[in-house]
Order: structure tokens, then sequence, then C-alpha cells
């Protein structure tokens, strides 16, 4: 797939990402510093900016500053390894915004379909405990101003693939007019669940939503054991079941289980997808997002489902060895070229 100017009869974008550009304050804690905050361990709240700040002044050494966002992650990934990429989100009106566009025009993403607020840009502090587990609590800012009165089918024209964050689900409204502008445009839709706590509040939306159609669902063991909580899921094996149902609507399933790999389905296939094992694991925040990177990488490519899944897995397993979402530049060219064999690109 080239990643040139498209001719007039060529979708412009292979992917459109969907969803919240937050500047990601990430910090390493104590397990004993969760206490400090409501919620559970491992989940992602929306907070106050006083809360926030209450936070960010009570960690224990200064936090690193990096521009995420669960489908902003996939889609800066996506571009890293040659799709042809824009985001739709909005951006605040400070000097955070103009930062977090500055950094994904250099990566070579179309900027020209985020909207603008004057309020602060979106802000989420990343507790990531000694078990490389993290847990996140959100400030919206300029994220929560994001009316469905200004999405369209305009801003989905030309793209093949809506990848969309499930953090959305938190503004119903929203969720519905993004659902309905990249269908009424003709968009493939891709739907990143990205938390149990979403599942919980919405669980009756999603299987609407699944019932209508989503052409991929990407989803892990915590969010999709919320969403089929019949189904057994005592070993990594039960979750065949899990994504065997999640394909029964129709689209392709992707059930992550971080270190014991993933289970992939459509139609009458299913497939194990082995892990890439890690024996220095520092972070897990972003894994998720940059595993639905290479997943699309190769799923727009049209490559089978067991290569796809291998290319999410490298990816996945890169990103946990660093702190913060994306993996660091300096780190990206030798994974690149592993991805690269499998994508035949």
């Amino acid at each position: 797939m080239s990643s040139s100017s498209a001719s007039p009869a060529t979708p412009a974008f292979d992917l459109i990402g969907v969803g919240a550009p937050i500047m990601d304050i990430v910090a390493s804690v104590p397990e004993s510093f969760l206490a400090h905050t409501t919620g559970e361990k491992g989940g992602s709240i929306n907070i106050s900016p006083e809360e926030i700040s209450r936070l960010i002044a009570l960690l224990p050494a200064p936090p690193v500053h990096t521009p995420g966002g669960s489908a902003a992650n996939t889609t800066f990934n996506a571009t890293r390894l040659g799709l042809r990429t824009t985001f739709l989100g909005k951006l605040g009106g400070d000097e955070t915004a103009q930062t977090y566009r500055a950094r994904f025009a250099s990566g070579g993403i179309h900027t020209g379909r985020y909207k603008h607020s004057p309020l602060p840009n979106a802000r989420c502090l990343i507790l990531t405990t000694p078990d490389t587990q993290r847990t996140m609590r959100t400030e919206l800012g300029a994220v929560f101003s994001f009316s469905p009165d200004e999405v369209s089918p305009a801003d989905f024209a030309g793209c093949r693939l809506a990848h969309i964050e499930g953090y959305i689900v938190f503004n119903r409204a929203l969720a519905d007019a993004v659902l309905t502008a990249a269908r009424a445009a003709g968009c493939k839709v891709s739907l990143d669940v990205a938390s149990f706590e979403i599942v919980r509040m919405a669980r009756d939306w999603l299987i609407e939503q699944l019932k209508v159609g989503l052409d991929l669902v990407v989803a892990n063991e915590d969010e999709i054991r919320e969403l089929f909580p019949d189904l057994p899921a005592k070993s990594p094996e039960d979750y065949a079941e899990h994504a065997r149902r999640l394909a029964s609507y129709g689209g392709t399933a992707a059930v992550k289980l971080g270190k014991d790999g993933a289970w992939i389905a459509r139609g009458s296939e299913v497939h194990r997808i082995a892990p890439v094992t890690v024996t220095n694991a520092v972070d897990s925040n972003g894994a998720g997002d940059a595993w639905a990177a290479g997943f699309l990488s190769g799923y727009l490519r049209g490559l089978p489902l067991t290569t796809c899944g291998t290319i999410a897995s490298i990816l996945g397993a890169e990103t946990v060895k660093h702190m913060g979402p994306v993996i660091p530049d300096t780190h990206w060219p030798k994974v690149a070229e592993v991805a690269r064999q499998h994508l035949g690109a």
C-alpha cells in the first residue's frame, strides 16, 4: 500500500482515528500512591482540573509529558508503518494543544480535521505501578466541549476506515454522531473498547452497535469478560469462545490477552496469536494502542489475520519496554524493520 498521493478515485486516507487528543502525563508510582485517588486500579475515569493538579503535586518524582490518547496513539503508530492517516478530535487553545498538533504533523499525520476550542487541552495522568499496570485519571478540558453537532459525514470523506476509541462512549450522543457520520460516509468502522469501565456503563449500547455492524472490534480480557459475563474465563484458552461470540455479529474480533497473546476470529476462522516474550517490561501504557496499530496496518493491506496479529504483537511487546504510550524514535527503526518484513512493505 503506497503512502503517496491518491488519485481522485482512490480514498485519500487509509485510516482516520477518532478520539481525544490528550497530553499524557506519565508517572511511575508505588502501589500505595493509588490511595490518593478514587476509582479502581487499572481503570480510567474523568476527574476535575483541581483533582488532577492535586495528584500531580503529590507525585514522588516529576512526570513525563507526551502526546497521547488511545486512537491517537494507534493512528501515530499506523502512520509510522506506512498508512495514510488523519485524525478527528478536539484540541484546546493553549500551548499544550500547539505542541500536540505539531508532534502529530511531524509524524506525517494530516491535521486538517481537528476541531478547536479556546479551553485548555485535555490531559491524562497515567500512574504506572511496579507491576507495569497503568491507572488513568483524565481531565477532559477541550474534549468535553466536543459537540455531536460538530460531526458530519464530511469529516470522514475519503477515508477507508474510522478507528474509534471506546472512551468517546462517555459522551453517548457524540459516539452516536461519530458512528452515524462514519457509516454515512461509507467508512469501515473499527472500535477499540478501551476500558472495562466503559463496558459496565454502556454494555447494552455496545451490543446494539455490534448488531448494527462493526467491521473490527478490539478488546482485552477485562473488557471482553464484562461484555460476555456468561462465558468461562479461567484460562487463556477460554477466550477463544469470547472471540467467536464477538465475531458472530459479523465483523472481525480481536481479543488481547497481554503476555498470553491474543485470539482473532472472523466468520469460521479462529486463530491463537502467540505473544512476543518480554523480560524487561516497564510500562503497559499504550501497548494496546500499538497492538491495534500493528493489526490495522495488516488488516488494511488485506493480509491474513494471523499476519495482522503477529505484527500487532511485535508493536505491543516493544511498547511495554518504554515509559509512555509511544515507542521512542530511537527504538522505532529496529521494530519497524521487523514489522515491515511481515507487512511486505
